[in-house]
């Protein structure tokens, strides 16, 4: 295929490569000057416009905004009246999924499809084959199973619903994500504090071999031992919120499910700033080794 990328981010730059490397034609644009000429230097073909960018892909056009949260609707207000009837637009990043919802509306009365795409994975799923949860028209989302296929990790993509489904799902898995980097953090500041000399990293290592609470997680957090030490220097023990917590206990709360685990996470991570640690340093560690945040002590 042919694919409009626009945002080369650490997710977007990593999902272009792979893109590119699967044999798709990829032409980006990236509004920092910096992050486009990153991606020329990877040898992905870059514009220096979204105008640009539309009027070098073919009919119908494919493109996929991979943006924060925050800068979709200033990229859709300025994208979307270039394109043309038939046009297919895909936001895979963090969205509330109200909000894909109304887009989708705004979008679709113009003639133009609309995707929304969960990914997971971080940068290196991004790279190496990520999961996606995909929302929208069913008969549109399947015309691109085979770029699914190529994006993701075997099997690892599912059509999930009507817009909104996959940036729903998404948040939901994040939500999940708090509480379980919780529990691990706060699992492993008992064994630090407990009466035996215990090695983290060993614990670490055989909690993730064939133990019930074998994960990537617990894989990250052995990684993040080897690499700053038991103690976990230079990692700060406040843990920042990237708002799909916040966005999961809100949908909770007005389906009146109770989710006490994800919200005594979230308000971990608020009550931390000022506040830091051990647990904080273990989720911060996570969040650096998944998602390549920084999360280095201030």
């Amino acid at each position: 295929m042919q694919i409009g990328y626009i945002g080369f981010g650490k997710m977007g730059l990593n999902m272009a490569l792979r893109l590119k490397e699967k044999g798709h034609e990829v032409v980006g644009f990236n509004r920092g000057k910096e992050a486009r000429e990153n991606a020329k230097k990877e040898g992905i073909k870059t514009v220096d416009s979204l105008k640009d960018l539309v009027v070098s892909l073919s009919t119908p056009r494919f493109l996929w905004v991979m943006v924060s949260h925050q800068g979709v609707d200033e990229v859709l207000s300025e994208l979307i009246p270039l394109l043309s009837k038939g046009d297919t637009v895909v936001d895979g990043g963090n969205c509330l999924y109200k909000d894909t919802i109304r887009r989708a509306k705004e979008i679709e009365s113009r003639g133009i499809n609309f995707l929304d795409i969960g990914v997971s994975g971080g940068p290196s799923g991004a790279r190496y084959g990520a999961c996606l949860m995909i929302g929208g028209k069913k008969e549109i989302a399947e015309k691109y199973i085979s770029l699914y296929e190529d994006l993701s990790a075997p099997e690892a993509w599912k059509i999930l619903g009507g817009h909104g489904a996959g940036h729903f799902t998404k948040m939901v898995h994040n939500g999940i994500e708090y509480g379980m980097m919780q529990a691990i953090g706060e699992g492993f500041e008992v064994l630090k504090k407990s009466e035996f000399d215990l090695s983290l990293l060993d614990v670490a290592l055989i909690y993730n071999n064939k133990s019930v609470i074998e994960s990537r997680l617990t894989n990250w957090l052995k990684d993040a031992y080897q690499k700053y030490g038991e103690d976990l220097g230079g990692i700060s023990g406040e843990v920042s919120a990237s708002g799909e917590g916040q966005w999961t206990v809100d949908t909770a709360h007005e389906l009146s499910v109770p989710v006490k685990v994800i919200e005594d996470s979230l308000e971990f991570r608020k009550k931390s700033a000022g506040n830091p640690t051990y647990t904080g340093k273990v989720v911060s560690a996570l969040r650096n080794q998944f998602g390549g945040h920084d999360v280095g002590e201030k």
